[in-house]
C-alpha cells in the first residue's frame, strides 16, 4: 500500500498523473477540434466514399512507364489465390525461368502444394517439440505464449523454402496440383491451429504427470499422424516417385523418366541453396552485422532465418548485377503501404493523407519498425530495374503471385519506395563483394522470435 502511495506521489510531482477523459477534458478536446477549422466538405466526402479514393494524389498522376533498362527473361504469372503462400511462390519463381529456358518450354510451374504439405507437417512437429521442451515453464512464460500464439501458419520466408527443397525436393505442378484447401488456406490453418493447441495442453499435462521423454515423443508421433491425415484429406498425399517428361514450346516431347522429388530437383536445377544470402535494410539495428532469428524456421533440424543488415544502396548495387545476369531474386516488403492497385504501382506519392486531414505523418523507416507500424508482409520476385543516364536506379519491377493484377501480373516500385518499404532480398553470393561475404564469418547476433520487425511473408 505504501509503495502504491509513493508511486502516485511521484507521478503527481513529475506531472505524469494519468489523465482521464473527464467532461472538462472532453470539452477541451472539442474546442481544439473546432479551432482546427474542420472542413464540412471533407467530412461529407469521407462519410460517403472510400478514404483511398479521396487521398489519391492529383499531383502524381503520371505513373511510371513500363520500360526497364534490364529485365530477367520470365514467362507466365502464378496465383496464390486466398492463401499466405507468397513466400513459396516467390522462391519458386526465382528458379522457374531457368527451367523454362533449359528445356525450351512455353511455360512451367513447380508444385507449391507439394512444398506446402511438408511445410505444414514440419511446422507442426517444430511446434510440438517446442511445447515439450518448454513444458516446465508456466503458460504465461513469454516463450510458451509465443508458441501458442504462433502454433502454425501458411506464411514463411526464404529460409523455410531452403529447408523444404533441400529435404523434400521439387515436383511439377501437374504431379501434385492445387486443391481448394491449398488455394484457400484459412479453414485448414484454423483446424490445425486448434488441434495443435489442444495437443500442447495434452503434452504439458503428460509432462506434469512425470511421463518420460520417450513417452512424450511417442505421443507426439501419434499427434503428427493425425496432422498428416488432415493434410492428406485437404491437399493430397505427396508422391515419393513419379513419371514425367518435358514437352517443349514446339510440342516436341522428351523421354519419360522416373523421378523422385529429390532427383527431379537435382536434375532440373543446378544450384546450391547455400549460395544464396539474405540481406535486409533495417535501420533500427547496426549495419554490417549478421543476425539470426531464434526459432524462425519450419523444420526442427533446419536453418533459422539469418541475414546480413546493409544500407539499401549497397543491396541495390548487388541486385542490379543479378538482374543484368538474368537472375531473379526473392524480395519481400511492406506491400500495403502506398500501393495503388489499379496501376500496380508502389510509390511514396500515391496517396496524400496529410492534405486530407491537415495532420503530418512523419515517421521514418526506423521509427516505423520500432513501433510495429511497418514490417515485411509479402514476398515477390525482383525481375527488372530501370537506370537513369548516371546508372542510378529509378524504378524496379516485381513479379507478383496474385494472377493477372497490377501491370500484367507485376508491381512497379519506385526507387524511393524501395528505400522505405523493402525488407528482404536474397542474392546469389557471386554478386556479393568479398568484404560483404566476410560478414558471414561473424557470430550471428541472436534475436528473439517476437522481435518487432520479423513477420512472415504471406
Amino acid at each position: 500500500m505504501k509503495t502504491l502511495f509513493f508511486s502516485l506521489m511521484l507521478l503527481c510531482i513529475s506531472g505524469l498523473m494519468a489523465q482521464t477523459i473527464s467532461p472538462e477534458v472532453l470539452q477541451n478536446i472539442q474546442k481544439k477540434y473546432e479551432a482546427s477549422n474542420p472542413n464540412q466538405g471533407i467530412i461529407n466526402a469521407l462519410h460517403n466514399n472510400d478514404m483511398n479514393d479521396l487521398t489519391v494524389n492529383a499531383n502524381n498522376q503520371d505513373k511510371p512507364d513500363h520500360y526497364f533498362t534490364y529485365r530477367v527473361k520470365t514467362k507466365g504469372i502464378t496465383d496464390q489465390k486466398s492463401s499466405g503462400r507468397c513466400w513459396l511462390f516467390a522462391s519458386l519463381n526465382v528458379f522457374r525461368p531457368q527451367v523454362i529456358e533449359k528445356y525450351n518450354l512455353s511455360d512451367f510451374e513447380f508444385s507449391q502444394n507439394y512444398l506446402f504439405f511438408y511445410d505444414q507437417l514440419e511446422k507442426a512437429n517444430l511446434f510440438l517439440q517446442g511445447i515439450i521442451e518448454s513444458a516446465d515453464r508456466p503458460l504465461d512464460d513469454r516463450r510458451v505464449e509465443w508458441l501458442l500464439k504462433n502454433a502454425i501458419g501458411d506464411g514463411g520466408v526464404w529460409g523455410g523454402f531452403v529447408n523444404l527443397v533441400d529435404k523434400y525436393g521439387l515436383v511439377p505442378t501437374e504431379i501434385m496440383p492445387e486443391t481448394n484447401s491449398s488455394n484457400n488456406t484459412r479453414y485448414l490453418s484454423r483446424t490445425l491451429t486448434t488441434l495443435l493447441r489442444q495437443y500442447a495442453l495434452e503434452l504439458r499435462e503428460a509432462f506434469k504427470n512425470k511421463k518420460k521423454p520417450a513417452e512424450l515423443q511417442a505421443m507426439k508421433l501419434t499427434m503428427l499422424a493425425n496432422v498428416y491425415k488432415i493434410l492428406v484429406y485437404n491437399l493430397g498425399e505427396p508422391p515419393t516417385s513419379f513419371n514425367y517428361r518435358f514437352i517443349d514450346k514446339n510440342k516436341e516431347a522428351g523421354d519419360i523418366k522416373e523421378y523422385t522429388p529429390l532427383s527431379f530437383y537435382k536434375e532440373v536445377l543446378t544450384i546450391e541453396t547455400s549460395d544464396y544470402i539474405m540481406f535486409m535494410d533495417d535501420p533500427s539495428r547496426e549495419y554490417y552485422k549478421l543476425y539470426e532469428i531464434e526459432f524462425d524456421r519450419n523444420t526442427e533440424e533446419g536453418v533459422n532465418w539469418k541475414y546480413i543488415n546493409l544500407p539499401a544502396d549497397e543491396i541495390k548495387a548487388m541486385a542490379i548485377e543479378s538482374i543484368k545476369a538474368n537472375e531473379a531474386m526473392f524480395f519481400s516488403c511492406d506491400v500495403g503501404k502506398q500501393y495503388e492497385r489499379g496501376s500496380g504501382t508502389l510509390d511514396m506519392d500515391n496517396y496524400d493523407y496529410e492534405s486530407l486531414y491537415d495532420i503530418p505523418f512523419t515517421m521514418d523507416k526506423k521509427q516505423r519498425i520500432q513501433t510495429f507500424e511497418s514490417g515485411s508482409s509479402h514476398g515477390m520476385t525482383l525481375v527488372a530495374v530501370d537506370l537513369n543516364v548516371s546508372g542510378e536506379p529509378t524504378k524496379w519491377l516485381l513479379e507478383n503471385s496474385w494472377g493477372m493484377t497490377g501491370f500484367e501480373g507485376h508491381l512497379i516500385m519506385t526507387d524511393e519506395w524501395f528505400d522505405n518499404y523493402m525488407f528482404r532480398l536474397v542474392i546469389n553470393k557471386k554478386y556479393v563483394p568479398e568484404k560483404t561475404l566476410n560478414i558471414l564469418k561473424q557470430k550471428a547476433i541472436m534475436l528473439p522470435p517476437w522481435d518487432p520487425m520479423f513477420k512472415e511473408d504471406k
